[in-house]
């Protein structure tokens, strides 16, 4: 494999909010293309139980917009003024803005599982996730290569059965996340700031470094 790209593409696959293309047209078979490379990503005991809900109807989308804008606009204003980190301070401000321009982005994509976890064990859950989690960031990273941007949002599933209803989702199934697909504004993306490996990593039992 080419290392550099590979590097690349795992450093620059940002959570994009703000440089979003409202304008330009998201095809089905670009979509479609990630979700079937997404779909590589292994399951819990191979139940292979992603779903992948789509919408791109204009009235749905705002619809959506809207309980998203109920639920994040006043969490995130106050969330922005209760930090002093600057890098956290822009993520605040960068996921309120986006309670404006959801409605605008012309895909949502809604990862989830055919299956309830509300009531299960910490084991039982735990392996539900992980057959959804490593789908969808695949399919994030999927979007970055083809020049596309989305960001990983769950604001939504304060309200998720009311999401369902307007969707139709049967109650047998699981929401994880919320994805705003559209092509991006530049793909100059970069590295964000993280602490050294060495900092935040224990060898052979847990202590302080």
């Amino acid at each position: 494999m080419d290392l550099a790209t590979v590097d690349e593409l795992l450093t620059t696959t940002r959570s994009v909010r703000k440089r979003l293309d409202l304008t330009r047209p998201v095809g089905r078979d670009v979509i479609l293309e990630c979700i079937q490379l997404a779909m590589q990503a292994p399951t819990a005991s191979n139940a292979q139980d992603w779903r992948w809900l789509v919408i791109t109807d204009p009235d749905k989308r705002a619809a959506i917009a809207e309980i998203y804008r109920g639920i994040g606009a006043e969490y995130l204003a106050h969330a922005a003024k209760d930090t002093t980190d600057p890098q956290t301070q822009r993520v605040y401000a960068s996921a309120f803005s986006l309670t404006d321009t959801l409605g605008q982005v012309p895909v949502h994509v809604i990862p989830c599982l055919d299956n309830r976890i509300d009531n299960s064990s910490m084991l039982t859950a735990a392996s539900a996730w992980a057959s959804i989690i490593p789908a969808g960031w695949s399919f994030l990273l999927a979007l970055r290569s083809r020049g596309l941007g989305s960001v990983w949002t769950t604001m939504h599933l304060a309200k998720e059965r009311e999401v369902a209803a307007l969707l139709g989702i049967p109650e047998t199934v699981t929401q994880a996340a919320l994805f705003p697909v559209a092509y991006t504004i530049g793909t100059d993306f970069r590295p964000a700031a993280r602490p050294p490996a060495e900092t935040v990593t224990y060898w052979d039992g847990w202590a302080e470094n």
